[in-house]
């Protein structure tokens, strides 16, 4: 019996164990994919992981340069340093892959924040909103040419993936529908009230904004560098896919960040790991062995990964003298405290 969420009290005994199994086949999936990645560690090529990893470098560098003009267009009487935003969108990135739910956007926001004198958690958080711009333009065109290539699978067919959080959701319309729709309306219920009773909170929200009201300079000063950036990332995956064996092509290569757009949209585990995996092995089933698919989809995780938390944590370090993820959230705690006992809320 296939597990649904909405079991009647006489069916859960048979939907419990179905539901359990895959979980299990799930789990199973993702660590057969480790096995299989450190069984073909010695194929790996270093010197093209080494390009990809430096590619990858210059993408999320660019990035950080994109994430300053915007700041710097939301406060043009402050000076963040582009040190520190780098640091922090190194830190946010390498501890979103290894905490799930994309804990890491809590690092980068404080240490963003505390980058900016003056600067406030809304403002600050609503810049983050103006790069997801790009990336829903791009994620158009990747995500369209994904789903016309025939190896991508349709959504409905991803009920059918041994990826449990993504197979779920596929698995269970109605529960998927439902929940989006709470969410949208816990949403707006929000807005209502915090536009009634917190004017200025909803002004710093606009203030990081600011720059998409001048479409000339956020062309220029963002998107194009995070086109710029976005062909580093492209050049970062053909050389993943060579290091590991599966080939590099535009062809793989937009299926690849194809397979990132989709498991972004299910941020339960770091990095979307387990959805990547069985994506990747659908993908790929007709161009290269399992063995060598499993490998590449936790290859490319655990380098990135790695890498990325490294440099990050580093940062996070010598930058910012911070040296845990607690830490950042205390500091964090105190430092809105603070803030609302400074600037008390607007009741107009």
């Amino acid at each position: 019996m296939e597990p649904s969420v909405w079991c009647s009290a006489d069916q859960r005994p048979a939907c419990a164990p179905a539901l359990e199994a895959t979980i299990g086949e799930s789990f199973r999936s993702f660590f057969e994919a480790i096995d299989e990645f450190f069984t073909n560690l010695a194929a790996v090529e270093w010197p093209a992981l080494g390009i990809a990893l430096a590619a990858f470098t210059i993408y999320l560098t660019l990035r950080a340069r994109a994430s300053l003009n915007i700041l710097r267009a939301a406060y043009p009487d402050q000076s963040p340093r582009f040190r520190d935003i780098w640091g922090a969108y190194f830190a946010g990135y390498g501890f979103n892959a290894v905490i799930p739910a994309r804990g890491g956007d809590v690092v980068r926001l404080f240490l963003t924040k505390s980058s900016v004198p003056e600067s406030s958690y809304p403002a600050v958080a609503s810049s983050f909103f103006v790069e997801m711009v790009f990336d829903a333009s791009i994620g158009v065109f990747v995500l369209a040419f994904a789903f016309t290539q025939g190896a991508f699978p349709k959504p409905p067919d991803f009920a059918d993936l041994d990826a449990f959080d993504l197979s779920f959701f596929a698995s269970h319309p109605e529960f998927t529908l439902f929940g989006v729709t709470a969410l949208g309306v816990l949403f707006l219920t929000a807005f209502g009230v915090l536009s009634l009773r917190v004017k200025r909170f909803w002004e710093r929200v606009r203030q990081g904004l600011t720059i998409l009201r001048d479409r000339r300079r956020y062309f220029r000063q963002v998107w194009l560098v995070q086109l710029v950036g976005w062909g580093f990332r492209f050049t970062a995956f053909w050389f993943l896919l060579e290091a590991f064996g599966v080939g590099g092509s535009v062809e793989n290569v937009l299926l690849v960040l194809g397979v990132n757009a989709v498991s972004a949209l299910v941020p339960f585990t770091p990095q979307g790991a387990g959805v990547q995996q069985a994506l990747l092995a659908k993908v790929f089933a007709g161009s290269a062995s399992g063995a060598t698919v499993a490998a590449y989809s936790v290859g490319q995780q655990v380098a990135i990964g790695a890498f990325t938390f490294g440099v990050g944590f580093l940062a996070m370090l010598f930058i910012f003298r911070v040296r845990s993820f607690k830490e950042i959230v205390r500091r964090g705690k105190e430092d809105r405290a603070a803030e609302r006992e400074s600037q008390p809320a607007s009741t107009s």
